[in-house]
């Protein structure tokens, strides 16, 4: 499962091009339980995706993505992970929060966004 750290470093990067190479046909990236006005949205395609953390990050001096651990469970991925963002005028936030990646045949089919690991649990098919 290289290719979700892999998306992760391209975004750390801000390789946007990069986060999109391996995307299945149907991507969809869920950001709707978000607790930020300004990131709840789902996006139904990888160039969406691409397109939206593009421009977001536009407006910030910094972003980056801190895995806490990679959790394979059948075709998903759990990744809690801490965000850090230095907004223009350097104020500076932290969010943790969780994604499950679902990966089919090699690519990335979808990437929901949980506000706990036990929600993408859930989520998985699984409680911990």
């Amino acid at each position: 499962m290289d290719i979700v750290p892999a998306l992760i470093d391209a975004a750390n990067r801000g390789d946007w091009d990069a986060t999109i190479k391996d995307a299945a046909p149907g991507f969809i990236w869920d950001n709707s339980r978000a607790i930020g006005t300004d990131n709840r949205v789902v996006l139904t395609s990888a160039e969406q995706e691409r397109d939206f953390f593009r421009e977001l990050n536009e407006i910030r001096e910094s972003f980056r993505v801190e895995i806490e651990e990679m959790i394979p469970i059948g075709d998903h991925v759990v990744v809690p992970h801490t965000t850090h963002i230095r907004g223009r005028d350097g104020i500076e936030a932290q969010a943790r929060t969780t994604w499950l990646f679902t990966v089919r045949t090699g690519k990335i089919k979808r990437v929901c966004l949980y506000q706990d690991k036990d929600q993408a649990f859930e989520a998985a098919g699984l409680r911990e």
